[in-house]
């Protein structure tokens, strides 16, 4: 069985969301350990597998742990295809697929992180973008379609509206990523979710 190393309110939250949307979360053991948090609240927990003591991280029978909330998505929307939340190799959108989970680590929760923390450097701006661009980016998306991969709602989708679930007063500039975040928000495993955490 699946062990999925959780802390509530936490960047594994929406991992939880992905698997209440796929319907697997009854096969996934939900462990929900204890992380250091920003208000320097909590403590590292030594029964979590990752390798800094951060959430998420997947475990199987085995012993071996994914962690990033990106690689733990992509392996869980490969292993569940039947939730049919994100393209299989071979399948149309794979590739949008894959940039998305990859994109959010790699430009834009530094984008969004540096927004927040007040810093603003011409390295930072020409290795990550800024938050202009970031929200070009999805805008571009939205525009072919209600979800960034058009009409089927995905992994990413949960990902990518995730900062703006927490950030709330980073509200995005573009009122179709406005109606995008609420939508995603309207969605049952979503609310599901977010009442079992408090939030």
């Amino acid at each position: 069985m699946l062990t999925l190393f959780h802390a509530p309110r936490s960047r594994a939250t929406r991992v939880r969301v992905l698997l209440e949307e796929m319907g697997v979360a009854d096969v996934v053991d939900l462990r929900v350990v204890d992380i250091p948090r920003q208000d320097g609240s909590g403590a590292r927990d030594p029964a979590n597998p990752h390798p800094e003591g951060k959430v998420p991280a997947l475990a199987d029978e085995d012993g071996a742990v994914v962690t990033e909330t990106g690689a733990v998505m992509l392996m869980l929307t490969d292993m569940f295809p039947e939730g049919g939340m994100g393209p299989l190799p071979g399948e149309r959108d794979r590739g949008a697929y894959l940039t998305w989970l990859f994109w959010y680590g790699s430009v834009m929760e530094p984008v969004m992180i540096q927004k927040a923390a007040g810093l603003s450097h011409p390295w930072l701006t020409a290795t990550y973008r800024g938050i202009a661009e970031m929200e070009a980016r999805i805008s571009a998306a939205l525009a072919r379609g209600p979800w960034l991969l058009g009409e089927r709602f995905s992994a990413a989708d949960i990902l990518i509206q995730s900062p703006w679930h927490w950030f709330r007063d980073m509200e995005a500039g573009d009122p179709a990523i406005r109606d995008w975040v609420a939508r995603g928000a309207e969605r049952a495993a979503f609310r599901k979710v977010m009442g079992e955490e408090g939030m």
